[in-house]
């Protein structure tokens, strides 16, 4: 696989690079009253900054692409990239022009512009229909805009899509500092992690997380599973679940996976419960194989937690990835907390696996250099470590 210590090698100046970012920033609602929303969380800016820069520094054109939420192929100023260019800019410390399309004429005028050392941004690439089924006419015109391609965005590079696989495929081609670091890490879970290796799961279903269950499982001392996709778990072992969240047609696989490795996997012992999820709700905390029949699961318990700390103390590498509990709610967030806290205190590696987890290290007020190193990318972090083809890796290793 190339990468931009390749291409700065050869010379950039003057050179036209086409930059896939991962600028999918959550956005507050409502608008602000020019229509805009209001950025929230800015990790993924900041951490495109240092491919961008020194492209920038080199004296190319760098002209940045990246989508955000999922506007399903149709132009949507709900989900236009202008409140991301003002905080790219700010980040990089030089301006971005914003194009006023993809790769159509507003693109195209907007690159031929473009001076060297100069960054613009694309619109949103999902406003492009073909953008998600990888259409060769849209990476026909991401294309035309560059002389080089840079992948940079480790949160898209599952996706066979044309911004990711299919543009790769026309031009030569790099990989940039965040994806490259994003490997590194995974890489030391994958081939020689240091042991006690320890991973744990949450998030809403087991079938989600099911593929990256069986793959690990042969690989780690323990797996602790928290979240919703916890009481699979507690009721393919016969205990009742009350009202909590349940995938009937997955009991029977997790009653194998504890028979095959039930050693290795660690339930929760207690759960806090409450009849919804409401800021105000009444909660108590219950064994996790008493959960009342009108009640609801809705976090781990601190017994729970206590035991996942355990285990985690030992730990010589930790991989997380999903919430104990509903943590955006007052009263279900302690779980996740508590967790959280005892994965930074290893004395070891700690990754967090992106998404929902990175979401909680923000809103829970943690610190996340606490962490080895937080993902970017949840979904491409969990098939990585699943062992699947990731499209836009294997488009930069051709």
């Amino acid at each position: 696989m190339r990468t931009l210590d390749d291409l700065l090698a050869e010379g950039v100046a003057g050179r036209r690079v086409l930059v896939r970012s991962d600028l999918n920033v959550p956005l507050a609602d409502p608008a602000t009253p020019a229509g805009l929303r209001t950025i929230t969380d800015d990790n993924r800016v900041r951490a495109s900054v240092p491919t961008i820069s020194e492209l920038a520094d080199a004296g190319a054109k760098v002209v940045v692409c990246a989508h955000l939420g999922r506007p399903k192929g149709q132009v949507n100023p709900q989900f236009s990239l202008a409140p991301v260019a003002a905080s790219l800019s700010a980040a990089l410390g030089r301006p971005v022009v914003l194009a006023s399309d993809t790769i159509g004429p507003g693109a195209q005028e907007t690159v031929a512009a473009l001076k060297d050392g100069e960054v613009a941004l694309l619109e949103n690439v999902r406003f492009e229909a073909g953008e998600t089924k990888n259409d060769p006419a849209v990476s026909d015109g991401f294309a035309a805009l560059a002389d080089l391609y840079v992948d940079d965005a480790f949160g898209a590079v599952h996706r066979a899509h044309s911004s990711t696989a299919g543009v790769a495929e026309r031009l030569p081609h790099a990989a940039g500092r965040l994806v490259l670091a994003e490997l590194g890490v995974l890489r030391r879970l994958t081939d020689n992690p240091d042991r006690p290796y320890v991973v744990v799961l949450g998030g809403s279903k087991v079938s989600d997380k099911l593929g990256v269950i069986r793959s690990l499982l042969p690989k780690v001392d323990k797996l602790l599973i928290g979240g919703g996709m916890c009481f699979t778990f507690l009721a393919a072992q016969g205990h009742g679940v009350g009202g909590s969240l349940l995938e009937e047609d997955q009991i029977d696989t997790c009653r194998e996976l504890l028979a095959e490795s039930g050693d290795r996997i660690v339930l929760p012992v207690d759960v806090v419960v409450a009849a919804d999820v409401t800021a105000d709700a009444v909660t108590s905390v219950v064994g996790a194989d008493a959960i009342p029949g009108g009640m609801k699961g809705l976090d781990v318990g601190p017994k729970t937690v206590a035991l996942f700390a355990d285990v985690l103390s030992n730990a010589r590498t930790v991989f997380w990835n999903g919430p104990m509990g509903v943590f955006e709610v007052a009263p279900f967030a302690a779980g996740t907390l508590g967790v959280a806290r005892a994965i930074a205190a290893v004395d070891g590696t700690t990754v967090v696996g992106g998404g929902d987890s990175a979401a909680a290290v923000k809103l829970l007020g943690l610190d996340p250099t606490s962490f080895t190193h937080i993902s970017t990318g949840g979904g491409a972090s969990l098939e990585f470590l699943e062992g699947r083809e990731l499209p836009g890796i294997t488009a930069l290793e051709a």
